[in-house]
C-alpha cells in the first residue's frame, strides 16, 4: 500500500513502487503522474533547501529536473528518463574520460550561476558539493543534475576538490570500478575547462578531505583511503 504525500495546494497522491536508495534516501514513483517523491531517512537533508537551490539554478538555464514541492521529509520532482553516468559506463554506453570531462563542463557551468543568497562576497557561487556519476541523469534532452542535499555557496575550488575526492576514493580502493574511476578523474582534472581551475581545486582539497571524513554515511575503510586519495589528486592536477 502507497502513503499519501502532498504536492502542492490541493493535490495529493499516494507512493507507488520504490524506484531506488541510496546512502540517505528512497526515491519512489508517484502513481499515475510524471513524478518522484525522494523520502529522506534518519532526518538527513532539507527538503525546501534543496527545492530552493534547484529552482534558482534551473532560472539559469542549469540542468536540473523540475521541482513541485520541497516539505518535511520529502521532495517531490519530474521523473526522469535515462540511466545514471555510472549506469551508462557500466553498460559500456559511455567511456570513463567521456565521463570525467562532463562532470568538468557541469561543474564550469554551475560556477557560472550567480549567487542566490544575499550578500555573496567576489568568487562566491552556488556549489553541488556531491557532482559524481551516481548523480547525473543521462537523458535524452542531455545531463540533468540530481541530489542537491549538499548544496551550499562558497568557492568553486571547493566544489571541484569535493568531486575529485569521491572519484578518487574509488581509484584508490580495491573496488572493480578502480581503473576507470582514475580515468574519469584524470579527465575531470585536465578537463578544458578544469585546467584554468587547478589551483583553486588544490586550495579545497583540505577542507574537500575534512568534510569527507566527517560524512556519516562513510565507512571506515572509505575515511582510511582519504590521505592516499588526496594524494593521487596532488599528481595528476595539472
Amino acid at each position: 500500500m502507497g502513503t499519501e504525500t502532498g504536492m502542492g495546494p490541493g493535490m495529493s497522491t499516494s507512493t507507488g513502487r520504490l524506484l531506488g536508495s541510496g546512502r540517505t534516501a528512497d526515491v519512489y514513483e508517484l502513481a499515475g503522474t510524471a513524478w518522484v517523491l525522494r523520502r529522506y531517512r534518519d532526518g538527513y537533508g532539507d527538503p525546501a533547501a534543496e527545492a530552493a537551490v534547484m529552482e534558482h539554478v534551473r532560472g539559469h538555464g542549469y540542468p536540473v529536473p523540475e521541482v513541485r514541492a520541497g516539505t518535511g521529509t520529502d521532495l517531490v520532482l519530474e521523473r526522469l528518463s535515462g540511466p545514471t553516468m555510472l549506469e551508462a559506463l557500466g553498460a559500456g554506453l559511455l567511456a570513463a574520460s567521456e565521463g570525467g570531462e562532463m562532470l568538468a563542463v557541469l561543474l564550469h557551468s554551475l560556477h557560472a550561476v550567480p549567487p542566490r543568497l544575499p550578500g555573496a562576497g567576489p568568487g562566491t557561487c552556488v556549489l553541488h558539493l556531491d557532482l559524481h556519476p551516481e548523480n547525473v541523469i543521462l537523458t535524452p534532452d542531455g545531463p540533468r543534475v540530481i541530489d542537491w542535499a549538499n548544496a551550499e555557496e562558497g568557492p568553486p575550488g571547493l566544489d571541484r576538490a569535493m568531486s575529485a575526492v569521491i572519484l578518487a576514493q574509488v581509484a584508490v580502493s580495491v573496488d572493480p570500478l578502480a581503473a576507470p574511476a582514475r580515468e574519469m578523474l584524470t579527465a575531470l582534472l585536465t578537463a578544458p575547462s578544469a585546467v584554468p581551475e587547478a589551483g583553486r581545486t588544490a586550495e579545497g582539497l583540505p577542507e574537500a578531505r575534512r568534510r569527507r571524513a566527517a560524512n556519516p554515511t562513510m565507512s571506515r575503510t572509505e575515511v582510511e583511503l582519504l590521505g592516499t586519495a588526496e594524494d593521487l589528486i596532488r599528481t595528476l592536477l595539472p
